[in-house]
C-alpha cells in the first residue's frame, strides 16, 4: 500500500506540475486522490483541523511580519542609501560596483528574509547606475541574481522558520547556523566577480574610490541599518525575543524609519501591505496543502516504508546526503525552491533523524539548495525577476534576453555549489556558533 502511494503521488507530481498547475492545487488534489483510492478513511473530516492547526501557528505570524518588514523597507528609500555607501568602500576593488551588487544584497538579506524581495530591491537600485557604464551586462545581471539568492540564507529567513516547522526543528538554532555559511557565499560570490575581472579587466572599468573621509562619514548613514538588523537578528541571538516577537520588532523598526524619512503615506501603506497579504497567502495556502498531503502519506506508511528502503540500501550518513543534493539540484532545474522544500523535507527529515545526521546542518544544506534552485536555469525564479527589472531599468535600447540571464549565473552557481562542498567537509561552519551560544 505504502510503495503504491509513493509511486501514485510521484506519478500524479510529475503529470500536475508538467501540466502547470499551482503547487497549493496540485499537492491537494494528490491528497485527495490517495485518500480516496488507497484508504477507507475520509479526508473531508481532518482537513479542516490540519489546515486550523497550520494557520494558527505562533511561530508561523513570523513570515507575514518579515514579509512585510521587506515591503516597509523597499519604500523606505533606505536600498538607496546602502548602495551609495557599499560603493564608496568597494568601488576601487577589481570588479567594482558588482562587488556592491552583492554586499548590498548580504545587507538587506539581514532585515529581509526573502530572496525575491532581496533580488527585486537591490536590482532596482542597482541597475540605473549601470546605464552608462562599460560593465560585462551578463556578469551584473548575474551578480544580482546571486546575490538575492542571500536573502534565504543570511537570517533571518522564511525559508528557515518553514523548514524548522516542518523539520521539528529550533529556528533560533537555524539562524545562527546561517551566519556563517550566509558570509561565506557572499564572500565566494564576491571571489568569482574578483578573478572575472582580474582575468577579463574589460567586463568590469576600474573605479575611482571616494575620499577616506567621505568613506567614514557615510558610514553614519548606515546607523539606521544597523539598529533594524540589531532589533531582528540580535534581540534572537541574546535570546531576548522569539523569532516571531523579532520580526514585530523589525516591523516597528521600519516602519519608523519609513516615517523618519517622510516616505509614509496612505498609498505606500496600501502597496505594502496588499503586496504582504498576497505573498503570505501563497505561502500559507501551500503550506496548508503540505501538512494535508504529509499526513495522507503517513497515514499510508509511506515514510516508514522509505526508511526501511534506505536503511535497506546500506547507505551511510555521506552516501545519503550526497543522493539527496543530486535529487534537489536536479529538482531544482523545473521546481521552485520552497514548493522543493515543502513537499519533501517531511518525508525526508525523520530518515535523516535516525541516522543520526543533525537537522540543523542539514537544514542549512536545504537553503542553499534552494538557492541553487532560485538561480538555476531554465525555471529559476530570480533569473525572470531580474529579467524584468532589466527590461525597466536599462530601458527598451537594450535587446537582451533570457539567455544573458542564464549564461551570467552560471559562474555563480558554481560557487554555490563549491560553498555547499565545504559545508559538507567542514560541518561546524555551521554547526560551531549555534553549539557555542546555545550548547549541543
Amino acid at each position: 500500500m505504502a510503495t503504491l502511494a509513493l509511486a501514485l503521488a510521484g506519478g500524479l507530481m510529475t503529470v500536475f506540475f508538467l501540466a502547470g498547475l499551482y503547487v497549493a492545487v496540485a499537492l491537494g488534489l494528490i491528497a485527495f486522490s490517495l485518500m480516496f483510492f488507497l484508504s477507507d478513511r475520509p479526508l473531508w473530516e481532518i482537513v479542516s483541523q490540519i489546515t486550523w492547526n497550520v494557520n494558527t501557528n505562533v511561530v508561523l505570524v513570523a513570515i507575514p511580519l518579515f514579509v512585510l518588514m521587506g515591503e516597509l523597507l523597499l519604500r523606505s528609500g533606505l536600498t538607496e542609501v546602502l548602495y551609495t555607501t557599499l560603493s564608496k568602500w568597494l568601488n576601487p576593488l577589481p570588479g567594482g560596483l558588482m562587488h556592491s551588487n552583492i554586499a548590498a544584497c548580504a545587507v538587506f538579506a539581514a532585515v529581509s528574509g526573502s530572496s525575491v524581495a532581496t533580488a527585486a530591491t537591490i536590482s532596482s537600485v542597482a541597475l540605473p547606475t549601470f546605464r552608462t557604464k562599460k560593465y560585462n551586462e551578463r556578469l551584473v545581471i548575474g551578480s544580482l541574481a546571486a546575490g538575492g539568492t542571500l536573502g534565504i540564507l543570511i537570517p533571518p529567513s522564511i525559508n528557515m522558520i518553514v523548514y524548522g516547522l516542518l523539520a521539528d526543528e529550533s529556528i533560533g538554532r537555524l539562524y545562527i547556523g546561517g551566519v556563517f555559511p550566509g558570509l561565506l557565499m557572499a564572500l565566494s560570490f564576491m571571489a568569482v566577480i574578483f578573478v572575472a575581472a582580474k582575468v577579463w579587466p574589460s567586463i568590469a572599468p576600474r573605479e575611482e574610490g571616494a575620499p577616506w573621509r567621505e568613506r567614514f562619514v557615510s558610514l553614519v548613514s548606515m546607523l539606521p541599518i544597523a539598529v533594524l538588523i540589531f532589533l531582528v537578528l540580535g534581540t534572537i541571538y541574546l535570546g531576548i525575543a522569539t523569532p516571531t516577537e523579532a520580526a514585530s520588532f523589525g516591523v516597528a523598526g521600519a516602519f519608523l524609519l519609513a516615517l523618519l524619512k517622510r516616505r509614509v503615506n496612505l498609498a505606500m501603506l496600501k502597496e505594502a501591505l496588499l503586496s504582504t497579504v498576497t505573498t503570505t497567502s501563497m505561502i500559507m495556502l501551500i503550506l496548508s496543502a503540505a501538512f494535508i498531503i504529509n499526513f495522507v502519506l503517513a497515514h499510508l506508511g509511506a515514510p516508514a516504508t522509505l526508511a526501511r528502503a534506505v536503511g535497506a540500501a546500506g547507505f551511510n550518513q555521506l552516501q545519503m546526503v550526497l543522493v539527496l543534493i543530486g535529487f534537489y539540484l536536479l529538482l531544482g532545474t523545473f521546481m521552485d525552491g520552497f514548493s522543493m522544500m515543502v513537499i519533501t523535507i517531511p518525508i525526508i527529515a525523520p530518515i535523516l533523524k535516525a541516522m543520526g545526521v543533525n537537522l540543523v546542518w542539514f537544514g542549512i544544506l536545504v537553503v542553499m539548495l534552494t538557492e541553487a534552485a532560485l538561480i538555476s536555469p531554465p525555471e529559476g525564479l530570480n533569473l525572470y525577476v531580474l529579467h524584468g527589472v532589466r527590461k525597466r531599468a536599462l530601458g527598451q535600447e537594450r535587446k537582451g534576453t533570457m539567455m544573458d540571464v542564464w549564461v551570467g549565473v552560471l559562474p555563480f552557481l558554481l560557487a554555490i555549489v563549491v560553498t555547499m562542498a565545504l559545508v559538507i567537509a567542514f560541518p561546524e561552519i555551521v554547526l560551531w556558533l549555534p553549539t557555542t551560544m546555545k550548547g549541543r
